[in-house]
């Protein structure tokens, strides 16, 4: 699914979601008789000619217009709930699983460890990573913070060696990466030492 496709879908959800829980609010005012202290503009009149006065008036009706609401909100809550993005992912299963037994990894905590190791390249001020589904695909991203006088030739080298170990830890072939390398705007003050 492309980006534009994916943001469609999240804004409709979002817009439906939104456009039930107003519904399942406004028949609640309109069954407890409060339409218009909700809805400013709300007609004085609305016209029932379908349905016979009887039912309006019966003792049951504001009980069964809450209900109605009470339904409506939580089909609406439901809706934007169902619809959040999960990226995160469980434990990776590695290649050397077999019916003797599962091999499990957290790759959340293994693209953690080679953040870490990242963060000790002369230059860089802090790394994070972390393992996610995205559009189905599982990401190893790390995220890489770099004071402005980092050597950006040492630093890719220094990338690609912690990429590639991560990639020969989790062994799968399915795991793509992501680096996304931030140049700080200045440089760290050190502390001074007397």
């Amino acid at each position: 699914m492309s980006r534009r496709v994916l943001g469609l879908d999240r804004f409709l959800a979002l817009l439906l979601g939104l456009v039930l829980i107003a519904l399942g609010a406004a028949v609640g005012a309109w069954g407890l008789g409060q339409l218009t202290r909700v809805w400013a503009s709300a007609p004085e009149q609305i016209s029932t000619a379908g349905a016979t006065s009887t039912v309006l008036e019966a003792s049951w009706w504001p009980g069964a217009a809450a209900a109605g609401a009470v339904v409506l909100g939580l089909l609406g809550l439901w809706w934007l709930v169902a619809h959040v993005p999960r990226r995160s992912t469980g434990p990776l299963r590695l290649s050397g699983s077999d019916r003797s037994g599962t091999l499990l990894v957290d790759g959340s905590s293994a693209a953690q460890t080679a953040a870490e190791v990242l963060a000790e390249t002369p230059g860089v001020r802090s790394a994070s990573g972390r393992v996610v589904s995205d559009r189905g695909q599982l990401l190893a991203e790390i995220s890489v913070t770099a004071e402005p006088s980092v050597d950006l030739a040492e630093l890719a080298e220094a990338v690609e060696r912690t990429t590639a170990d991560l990639n020969t830890v989790l062994g799968r072939s399915d795991l793509r990466g992501r680096v996304a390398v931030r140049i700080a705007r200045r440089e760290r003050s050190q502390p001074r030492v007397h």
